[in-house]
C-alpha cells in the first residue's frame, strides 16, 4: 500500500506522489513514514528529505529547510520553509 506524500512551501504545491516511504529530519531527530502510520506532526531541521519510491529503492534526497510535518488519515505531508533545487 503507497503512502500519499506531498510536499509544500508557502510559495507552492512542489511535490505530489505516491511513495514507499519518507525519512523526515525533524527536530528531534529523523523519523520515517509508511503507509498506514499513526497520525501525528512534527517541526522539522534543516536537512534533507529522502524518498523511497519502492521498498528496495535508493532514496532520492530533497534538501529542506525548517517547516512542519503532519502525518494523517490522507498520508505525509511536508511544510518546508524553503525547499532546494
Amino acid at each position: 500500500m503507497p503512502l500519499h506524500f506531498e510536499l509544500v512551501t508557502p510559495a507552492k504545491l512542489v511535490r505530489s506522489e505516491e511513495v514507499h516511504m519518507v525519512v523526515v529530519p525533524g527536530t528531534e531527530g529523523e523519523f520515517g513514514v509508511l503507509a498506514g502510520h499513526a497520525p501525528f506532526m512534527s517541526t522539522i531541521a534543516d536537512g534533507a528529505l529522502k524518498v523511497y519510491r519502492t521498498e528496495n529503492g535508493a532514496p532520492e534526497e530533497i534538501r529542506i529547510t525548517g517547516g512542519f510535518a503532519e502525518v494523517g488519515d490522507k498520508g505525509l505531508t511536508v511544510l518546508a520553509e524553503h525547499v532546494e533545487g
